[in-house]
């Protein structure tokens, strides 16, 4: 990930609290093993870190989107099971295989290709089977799969390891209902590949929210991706697990204007000062992840351990703020955009609710050239360990 030095600006990491999250997420789970899903680089966090320390803190499985991302994480010597959550294409089977990713299958086509790719390989390559229950997104049709699964049962090159699915609405006890027949399907699927003499070793369904709130949907494996993070999937299960936000957004204020009352800033002139003030320029922007929208919709940011207000559109590469009069602050002081400072916190559920969206999004779209800094032990070389300090970089 390329690192902006020339500018005062980074997401800090605290690994403590990814292992934090996924010890609680264990035990939670009990007896299911836990599988840390770190696609999208570790939803902004840092695959390789972020995998680590969930394997440290008693993860057992990875879960990848892409075969790219598997890849990346076998180059640093990880060698736990890596499943890949969607079917690769036919022309990346082979390099999935040899990286020794499990992948998902769920087309004729795709049991064909692993089977090919797995031809050259001495013990059949094992593979997951995923049914469609209600999401539609990707997997089999519960009245395709007995087929599929024969198909792969019958490739002698390959090992149907896992029967999974996905569950739609688990994080909405208002939508229980649908998640109880999702299930009732997956047990259907069990019970059609039993039929046909296919009896898979890992059943999985249960996302985050799955293994939170539904402990039917645990089975012999659950998928945790955001509550790894330190994010409840839903507001409605908040407090049912003790989670905590392992990353914070910072960056160092690089230059300070007095200007007037009624004095308008950024583009648009959409931000009046509402009185002579401290006008603090900040080094981020939408490209790193700081919506366009945040200051319209009355997001603040911490500077000297108190709230102050985004002045202004967000532009591409810096914001301003409206830190008041006679606040003091100076160019190199530390500002907290996501994260704690003194006695306040900013969360990434907070801008989400600002912005009508998921702090999925929210930590996913901190940008690449955001250096990440790694905190509670990251120790591989090359990794910043230090925060960025102005004319320092």
């Amino acid at each position: 990930m390329p690192e902006a030095r020339s500018r005062p600006a980074w997401a800090e990491v605290d690994l403590d609290a990814i292992r934090h999250n996924t010890a609680a997420l264990v035990v939670v789970a009990a007896p299911a093993a836990v599988c840390a899903v770190v696609k999208a680089d570790g939803y902004g966090h840092g695959a390789v870190p972020v995998a680590r320390a969930a394997l440290e803190a008693g993860a057992t499985w990875l879960a990848v989107a892409v075969v790219e991302e598997g890849e990346a994480l076998r180059r640093a010597g990880i060698a736990a099971p890596i499943l890949l959550l969607a079917e690769p294409p036919a022309e990346a089977m082979a390099e999935a295989l040899a990286q020794r990713l499990t992948p998902t299958l769920y087309t004729a086509e795709g049991v064909e290709a692993a089977a090919k790719a797995a031809a050259s390989g001495r013990s059949p390559a094992p593979v997951h089977l995923k049914v469609d229950t209600g999401m539609h997104r990707v997997g089999a049709g519960p009245d395709d799969l007995v087929e599929v699964a024969r198909a792969a049962g019958e490739a002698h090159e390959l090992r149907v390891e896992g029967l999974w699915t996905h569950l739609a609405v688990a994080e909405e006890p208002a939508e229980d209902g649908f998640t109880i027949e999702q299930l009732r399907r997956f047990e259907d699927a069990r019970d059609r590949l039993a039929g046909a003499g296919i009896h898979p070793d890992l059943l999985h369904a249960a996302n985050s929210a799955g293994t939170i709130a539904h402990p039917a949907a645990r089975y012999d494996m659950v998928r945790c991706g955001i509550s790894v993070y330190g994010y409840c999937p839903g507001a409605a299960l908040d407090g049912r697990v003790e989670l905590r936000p392992a990353m914070s957004l910072k960056a160092r204020v690089s230059f300070v204007k007095q200007l007037g009352a009624g004095e308008r800033v950024s583009y648009g002139l959409r931000y009046a000062l509402p009185g002579p003030a401290d006008l603090v320029t900040v080094p981020l922007g939408y490209d790193d992840g700081v919506r366009r929208r945040l200051a319209a919709k009355g997001a603040d940011v911490l500077i000297d351990g108190r709230r102050c207000p985004m002045a202004g559109t967000v532009t591409m590469d810096q914001f301003l703020v409206d830190c008041g009069p006679s606040s003091g602050v100076a160019p190199g002081d530390e500002v907290v955009l996501i994260g704690r400072q003194g006695d306040h916190e900013i969360t990434a559920d907070h801008w989400a609710e600002l912005l009508d969206t998921i702090s999925y999004e929210i930590v996913c779209g901190v940008g690449p050239r955001v250096p990440r800094v790694y905190v509670n032990g990251e120790s591989d070389a090359g990794r910043r360990t230090e925060q960025p300090r102005l004319g320092a970089m």
